[in-house]
């Protein structure tokens, strides 16, 4: 039941517009309970499960937040506002290597929107300040630790005479290595026992708690001795050849990979093309697109009995080759490679992938200047979208295509579609952009009357999303 002096609520949009208005007063839990009943008359309904998401982020409910952000995605995982309130949850929640790559999808899907960068930035810092290179962590800074609870600080005096005794414990079984001996045993890993060690030495760290309530310390010693375990085993192995041996064994993985039964074979395709992923969305493209060749010359190897989603994965990694180039800088290699993706499904009729194809291929297009090709592939894609908001992203990108033509009557034509499908969605963020691409193309149709009347409606959406950005380039 609503206070008395709210005015009663019974439709989704009322119920909603009374949500975001309580929002930004800061009433985050009346604001809950407006989307609580506007998802019991439209259930599922992904802008709502997304402003309910941001509203339990702000009350710092993290998971109720990523269970909606989620459940927004899993109705459709292009929606780059389901994208961006996963990555902001996970950030907020300390898993920033994972929100790192939610910036990532987000940002390829809308490079045009600056806060997908903004994200990754936060991001990046946040991996290099809490796990990034050792000698660039500053111990003594320990509100940079994130995944530490304040609320066991409270209680690290208790902790330490607990703790002190297990410390010394495990360090006096630790055996003693010299430092060259331990590089060539772990490899890469040796940088991780330096840095677990490093951390050992900071007190205060030592004596807090992650938010489950486990002992940093514990996790700590935990890390150092599997690490020692594992050199020990080099060490009663082959400790000199310990890298000869992991060489050896990659050589031999092709002739495993043959023997392997469809379900190994598809557990190892979906943790390579996961590493393909993260790498392209830590910045390694040249790397990722490495492996994705490396991974499609093994798919294509194989019979369809052993990879029955095979000509799928073949059109996803043709895609990752291309997402990959075109953060090289390299457009004609991207373009070929999205047509690649584009030709194998049409051929194997897979209509989710033809429609991500035509989409990448219009940005390529649209990223080196053919804006005619841009508009004609975009346009193809039309029958192919599946939501009224991803039919305004398409419109919208048209029209400015059209505008970049000097062809503002088409383009307007194309802003009032966009603007049409952004209201079928109550997105207004959509509905900002499509306002102002209108005002934009009846500004070179010279009919400043209506312009203006757009823009200013443009400022009233500006203030609502908010963003300051787009109220001064507006005013």
């Amino acid at each position: 039941m609503a206070d008395d002096d709210l005015m009663p609520v019974v439709s989704f949009g009322s119920l909603m517009s009374e949500g975001i208005t309580l929002s930004r007063r800061g009433q985050h839990d009346k604001a809950l309970g407006c989307f609580n009943d506007a998802l019991k008359l439209r259930a599922g309904d992904k802008h709502c499960l997304i402003t309910r998401s941001n509203c339990f982020l702000k009350l710092g409910d993290t998971e109720n937040s990523l269970k909606d952000a989620e459940a927004s995605l899993q109705i459709d995982n292009t929606f780059y506002e389901g994208l961006y309130q996963k990555a902001e949850t996970l950030y907020a929640m300390g898993d920033f290597e994972f929100a790192l790559v939610f910036y990532h999808r987000g940002r390829r899907l809308r490079p045009d929107l600056h806060k997908f960068q903004l994200g990754i930035h936060k991001a990046e810092e946040a991996i290099i300040n809490c796990i990034g290179n050792p000698s660039s962590v500053k111990l003594e800074s320990k509100e940079e630790l994130c995944f530490v609870s304040r609320q066991a600080e409270s209680k690290k005096d208790n902790q330490k005479q607990q703790n002190k005794p297990k410390d010394q414990k495990d360090q006096k079984h630790t055996k003693k290595q010299s430092p060259k001996t331990e590089q060539q045993l772990l490899g890469r890993l040796y940088a991780d026992k330096a840095y677990l060690e490093k951390l050992l030495k900071d007190e205060d760290l030592m004596q807090s708690s992650t938010r489950q309530g486990a002992k940093v310390m514990d996790l700590v010693l935990d890390g150092i001795s599997y690490l020692n375990q594992r050199r020990d085993f080099w060490q009663q192995q082959k400790p000199i050849y310990a890298r000869e041996y992991e060489r050896k064994a990659l050589r031999q993985s092709r002739a495993r990979d043959k023997k392997q039964k469809p379900s190994d074979i598809a557990r190892s395709i979906a943790k390579e093309m996961e590493d393909i992923e993260l790498m392209l969305a830590r910045g390694s493209a040249e790397q990722s697109c490495r492996k994705a060749e490396h991974l499609l010359k093994k798919i294509q190897a194989w019979s369809e009995n052993e990879v029955p989603n095979k000509y799928e994965l073949i059109g996803n990694l043709h895609n990752c080759i291309g997402n990959a180039q075109l953060a090289m800088g390299q457009m004609e290699a991207a373009l070929h490679s999205h047509k690649m993706d584009l030709e194998c499904a049409r051929e194997h009729t897979l209509p989710d992938a033809e429609s991500r194809a035509l989409d990448n291929i219009g940005h390529v297009y649209a990223r080196i200047g053919k804006f005619q090709q841009a508009i004609n592939t975009w346009e193809e894609k039309i029958p192919l979208a599946q939501s009224s908001l991803e039919k305004a992203w398409l419109f919208h990108e048209i029209g400015r295509c059209y505008l970049e033509l000097d062809n503002a009557e088409v383009a307007q034509d194309y802003g009032e579609q966009s603007l049409q499908s952004a209201d079928e969605e109550g997105d207004v963020e959509w509905q900002l952009h499509a306002t102002v691409l209108v005002a934009q193309a009846q500004v070179k149709l010279k009919d400043y009357q209506s312009a203006i009347l757009n823009f200013e409606r443009a400022l009233e959406k500006a203030r609502l999303v908010p963003s300051e950005a787009a109220q001064n380039g507006i005013i």
